[in-house]
């Protein structure tokens, strides 16, 4: 299966609030966000102009979007894309939803990262 990925517009952060925190509003009412909560953190990840606090944040994200939807049934996709990205020395952050999935990395490296993918037979929308 031939997979195309394009780049999201925003640029975005990673924030770590303790377990039990409440996301503020705006990160609700925003378009992308992300909320994984367990025992340790609540992690929430969201588009970097959105002010959230909490103990720590990792900026400078950019998101490269699988498009989908992709069947459960595939296997390999985050690996593929993992890996190609991992030999070229560019540091991922990814997350999956029902329809498909999301890698994160460094605005620093946006550039190099769609190239990488693109010399490795993805395609870019």
């Amino acid at each position: 299966m031939q997979l195309t990925f394009e780049v999201l517009d925003a640029g975005f952060t990673v924030h770590r609030l303790k377990p039990g925190a409440s996301p503020p509003q705006a990160v609700l009412n925003s378009r992308f966000y992300a909320l994984t909560e367990t025992e340790d953190e609540l992690s929430i990840v969201c588009a970097s102009d959105i002010v959230v606090g909490g103990e720590r944040a990792e900026t400078g994200w950019s998101c490269l979007k699988v498009l989908g939807p992709l069947d459960f049934s595939l296997t390999g996709v985050l690996a593929g894309l993992t890996t190609a990205l991992a030999n070229a020395g560019i540091s991922v952050f990814a997350l999956s939803t029902y329809d498909t999935d999301y890698v994160f990395v460094k605005t620093a490296s946006l550039a190099r990262a769609v190239l990488t993918l693109q010399g490795a037979g993805y395609d870019r929308a």
